[in-house]
């Protein structure tokens, strides 16, 4: 999908698409490009790195840090290394197929990341330690517990407290989550029927939206 960018007052960007930094570009980033000026190459490298390996779910050394901090000022490190991990979490956030290389560096241009660091950034959007950095999101992130039991039985209640002859059918579950919790409740036959029905509706109505083309990724 080709796009072309135009940066606007106030530090905006205006295009055809949303940017992968956001409609606005966050200050992080808008101050980036003045302090990677004061930074040379292998230096940069040393500081993508701690980042990668922040982003892999590793724990970055205190060496690692220090060593930074001998040869930078703090307030270099500090703007750059905040700077560079909002820039890759912002791309790191989207599908694979939703950001394309080239359009990536070309948004880097216009952001006015120097030409000498675009291609050490592109490789940790596209290269072989991508799937290290997405399997650690989706272990680390905040996610609901999920269905681990589920069993159920369908109870005939003869009479209560109240009536003598009942005979309504009931449907009793009990759930058990993968974080331990377990939950038991009754189901009248009609609700339940009515909680099949609404599913159904549900499921119907996603198929609609998916079919919509405003959803589907094209090339």
């Amino acid at each position: 999908m080709s796009v072309v960018h135009i940066v606007g007052e106030g530090g905006s960007l205006s295009t055809e698409r949303t940017s992968f930094v956001g409609q606005r570009i966050p200050n992080e980033i808008k101050v980036l490009p003045k302090y990677l000026k004061k930074i040379d190459k292998a230096t940069f490298r040393k500081i993508l790195q701690v980042l990668v390996t922040s982003f892999e779910g590793r724990d970055v050394s205190e060496h690692s840090i220090q060593e930074l901090a001998d040869v930078i000022t703090e307030e270099t490190l500090t703007y750059t290394v905040s700077g560079l991990h909002r820039l890759l979490q912002s791309a790191l956030r989207l599908p694979h197929t939703s950001l394309k290389q080239q359009d990536f560096q070309d948004e880097l241009h216009e952001l006015s990341i120097p030409q000498d660091f675009i291609p050490d950034i592109t490789s940790v959007i596209f290269g072989s330690r991508r799937a290290t950095i997405d399997n650690n999101s989706l272990e680390s992130g905040p996610r609901l517990p999920k269905l681990d039991e589920f069993k159920w039985r369908v109870d005939v209640a003869i009479s209560t407290s109240v009536l003598n002859r009942v005979l309504e059918p009931t449907l009793l579950v009990e759930m058990r989550l993968s974080n331990g919790k377990v939950s038991n409740f009754e189901i009248p036959i009609s609700k339940f029927h009515d909680l099949r029905y609404s599913v159904a509706e549900i499921i119907r109505e996603m198929e609609h939206l998916e079919q919509r083309s405003i959803l589907q990724i094209q090339d």
